[in-house]
């Protein structure tokens, strides 16, 4: 085996110390090259993939030359339209608005109290409801009847069929004009639009009475995508979802409260002070003071109180909860506070009891309002 080469201060002889030997791998000047020639390709590889980049950019321009940006979650399946063929989504800024948001989580509270005792919990609106599976289990809870349709349905085909059952049923139920039922159909349930699943859940809430508050003026913007002489084109709209409740329900007609929350917001501590100030009159007799008129009457229990001692008699203590501790307690005192009032020559008041004990202060303004009108010169 040839023996390793050494340096010349290793092989036995001296070198001359003004002409040092060149040995492989010692010049400054080599260390220098190597170096600038890494970083020389570097900067190539670099300038190579930013050009590449700008050529994809480029094609896709030519490709698509009247198209308008859109996002990239619409733009991956754009090309699937058929022409004249529209796909619309919700833009991102609008899927962080904290009343859509509110919106999803009073809706996903509904639904898994509904269907509690089928121990069906609902986490996702869109991912859990759109095979129809849950909306048909939703819809027979809530009507209390029992669909014809398969348990469980892997396929496409028997997803849609199922769903087509399950909405059929619900336009029958609802009783919709025939424009209304367009803001739901198969194909956009089942694609899992997010607007048609909440139109068709909101229009579910007001029909049963849901016991929840919908939050008002939801809206979202929405990029519409539409394939059109072979080429896409995207335009930008509101989508309204709710309204105002009374409007969606369609049970009264505007008040002076609803002027007072969308024009006159100033003036409501105004209001709310001369009631508290009316009502604290009276339960001070029995050493009661309310502080806080947003949330000391969801119970009931002082409505029930206040009304024995403004029409002058004891409320037996059976008639209602004294200690309320769950929801249906809170609106059997409502209910019964108000059916008190009616006996006592009071108009039915534009409010739910679930809307008081949901801490709607409208709703709340409203009845106390009531009592006011009338016992206001009562001592």
């Amino acid at each position: 085996m040839a023996s390793p080469v050494k340096p010349p201060s290793q092989a036995g002889f001296t070198a001359e110390p003004t002409a040092p030997f060149p040995w492989p791998g010692t010049k400054k000047e080599d260390k220098d090259e190597s170096l600038f020639d890494k970083v020389a390709t570097l900067g190539r590889k670099k300038r190579i993939k930013e050009v590449n980049e700008l050529q994809e950019d480029g094609k896709f321009s030519i490709d698509a030359p009247a198209v308008s940006p859109v996002s990239p979650e619409l733009a991956s399946d754009a090309y699937s339209l058929e022409e004249n063929e529209e796909r619309s989504m919700i833009e991102a800024d609008s899927r962080d608005d904290s009343k859509l948001k509110e919106l999803i989580c009073v809706l996903l509270d509904w639904i898994n109290e509904v269907l509690q005792e089928l121990r069906i919990i609902v986490k996702d609106i869109e991912e859990d409801l759109f095979d129809g599976q849950v909306l048909g289990k939703l819809l027979e809870r809530l009507e209390g009847i029992k669909l014809e349709v398969a348990e469980v349905t892997q396929s496409e085909a028997g997803q849609k069929k199922k769903l087509k059952t399950v909405l059929d049923t619900v336009n029958k139920i609802l009783n919709l004009p025939r424009w209304h039922q367009q803001k739901w159909s198969v194909d956009s349930i089942h694609s899992k639009n997010l607007i048609a699943i909440l139109h068709l859940l909101v229009a579910l809430a007001f029909h049963f009475k849901a016991p929840i508050r919908i939050p008002e003026h939801v809206a979202v913007q929405v990029v519409v995508l539409q394939k059109k002489d072979g080429m896409l084109h995207t335009r930008h709209v509101t989508e309204e979802i709710t309204s105002t409740n009374d409007a969606i329900g369609g049970r009264f007609e505007r008040d002076a409260f609803d002027t007072l929350f969308d024009h006159a917001p100033d003036k409501l501590n105004v209001v709310k002070k001369s009631l508290i100030t009316f009502v604290n009159k009276h339960l001070n007799k029995i050493n009661l003071e309310v502080t806080d008129l947003d949330s000391q009457f969801c119970d009931g229990v002082y409505l029930v109180l206040l009304m024995g001692l403004l029409e002058g008699y004891f409320v037996p203590l059976y008639c209602y909860h004294l200690t309320p501790t769950n929801f249906d307690h809170k609106v059997h005192n409502v209910q019964f506070a108000l059916d008190l009032m009616q006996d006592a020559g009071l108009p039915k008041p534009k409010a739910r009891p679930e809307d008081v004990v949901n801490l709607d202060l409208k709703s709340t303004l409203r009845v106390l309002y009531n009592l006011f009108a009338k016992y206001k010169h009562l001592g």
